[in-house]
């Protein structure tokens, strides 16, 4: 009787394991997550004092990238993401001549959905998605949403009340890997956040948890987050943080009603930036639950830099959670947002391209634990890498369109813990701020000015490109600012 008893815990134990172990151990999931505009030193682990417990920890079990890549502005990054292409090569926002990520693994037998804000043409649905629930628009109000609300390609209707946007993608891409679980598939899930874009509107909690916060002013804040990179050892090496320019006021020289203003417009910012932290959190416990966990790619990166849009806000004398109210952007903060670099979204100074990128894999990664990788890399980067760690090939045509070569390379030798020794070029465009780099070369041209060159590796060359155009016509408002 006991014999039988043992046996019978036994296979119960073999049963329950077989039932919380991945669908594939070979195919690994994938999870892709994007926030907007967050700026580049926005987490804990990037030099922030904001709580972003849940990436930090992916951080400290997997890896952080320092010199990965955006196109600094919102939809040409997520054509260079999907598509492995410059944006304008990918056929900009029609994606007429790529071939995408969800395209590319679904037809490699993996489930495929997405959650969160589109901002290109037709629908995700379109584009090998099998799931979708967000927001065609390039932004939205976060509680009141708007019409390009959409669920698995048709129109779908924001609730009156009870509704959330960072939540409620969350609740989405949970009930598709629900529904990825069905089939028995690897799947490939990507949840683009709004947060933290404008309108700043936090949830109440959260936004009170920040208040009183940042009453001392972005330039003992940016201070603050360049101290912490040196004490994180974040770059590997010394750097010049850059000044602060010329169009940004320094914090004392504020009214008390500015002071006050700008305050509570940081505390909504980090509310957005702890929200979008948490919602990552129940994403991650899902995964551990349904033991996916170890055998899950998950890569987080930033459209852009921090946004210096200082536009009209509406109800500045209200709270931020009336739905509203609707805050813009602060060219001040950005500037601390971006730590220790200079500029900001839509440039092409490293304020504008740089994005945080932490990768977690346990079951594939053999960097060491928290490692930090100085290898120049882009969102173009990314779809060759999933295609590589998938054993997926990269379709050479696809239906109704002529697709052009990949720009992207693989990352998957860094995973290995090798390096990458050589790459081809980046190229860094939007609208009339354009750069290159090629190793530690960087050319740089501000709005069509004259070109400028850099040796990143050296500290007096940073210093110097810190030091160019802090002054003159970059005022505090519109898409000129720099």
């Amino acid at each position: 009787m006991k014999l039988t008893s043992l046996i019978f815990a036994a296979a119960l134990q073999l049963t329950l394991h077989a039932a919380a172990a991945p669908v594939s151990a070979g195919k690994p999931n994938i999870l892709v997550i994007l926030a907007d505009d967050l700026g580049f030193s926005d987490l804990g682990c990037y030099g922030s004092e904001i709580a972003t417990p849940n990436l930090d920890q992916l951080a400290a079990g997997g890896l952080r990238f320092t010199q990965f890549y955006n196109t600094a502005k919102c939809h040409s990054s997520r054509v260079s993401l999907l598509s492995g292409r410059w944006c304008r090569q990918a056929g900009d926002e029609k994606l007429s001549r790529a071939a995408i990520i969800p395209e590319v693994l679904g037809s490699a037998g993996y489930f495929t959905a997405m959650a969160g804000k589109w901002h290109l043409d037709k629908q995700p649905t379109d584009f090998g998605f099998q799931r979708y629930f967000g927001h065609l628009s390039g932004a939205t109000n976060y509680y009141l949403g708007d019409k390009t609300f959409r669920l698995n390609g048709e129109p779908w209707t924001v609730p009156d009340k009870g509704f959330y946007t960072t939540v409620a993608n969350v609740d989405h891409a949970l009930t598709f890997l629900q529904e990825a679980r069905a089939t028995k598939k690897p799947w490939f899930l990507y949840v683009a956040f709004n947060a933290p874009h404008a309108p700043l509107q936090p949830m109440e909690a959260d936004y009170r948890r920040y208040l009183g916060k940042y009453d001392a002013g972005w330039d003992v804040v940016r201070a603050a987050r360049v101290a912490k990179q040196t004490e994180l050892n974040l770059f590997g090496k010394s750097i010049d943080a850059c000044p602060r320019p010329d169009h940004v006021p320094a914090w004392k020289d504020l009214t008390p009603e500015m002071r006050t203003w700008e305050g509570r417009r940081m505390a909504a910012y980090a509310a957005l930036i702890d929200r979008l932290d948490q919602e990552i959190g129940r994403l991650v416990a899902d995964l551990k639950s349904r033991g996916e966990y170890d055998n899950t790619l998950i890569l987080f990166a930033s459209d852009n830099g921090a946004c210096p849009y200082d536009r009209r806000s509406t109800g500045r004398d209200r709270e931020p959670y009336d739905p509203e109210t609707t805050w813009s952007d602060s060219t001040g903060w950005a500037w601390a947002r971006n730590s220790p670099f200079r500029f900001y979204k839509q440039n092409q100074f490293e304020g504008g391209i740089s994005t945080p990128a932490v990768v977690s894999w346990p079951a594939g990664l053999k960097t060491r634990p928290g490692a930090l990788v100085h290898s120049p890399a882009h969102l173009v980067d990314v779809l060759p890498t999933l295609a590589e760690i998938s054993g997926t090939t990269i379709p050479e045509s696809w239906p109704g369109r002529e697709l052009t070569p990949l720009a992207g390379i693989s990352l998957a030798p860094i995973f290995a813990g090798n390096e990458i020794r050589t790459r081809p070029p980046i190229h860094l465009l939007f609208g009339s701020d354009r750069g290159l780099r090629d190793g530690d070369w960087k050319l740089v041209s501000f709005q069509s000015e004259p070109w400028e060159l850099y040796h990143l590796s050296e500290r007096s060359h940073r210093a110097a490109q810190c030091r160019r155009a802090t002054s003159g016509h970059h005022g505090a408002h519109g898409e000129t600012m720099a």
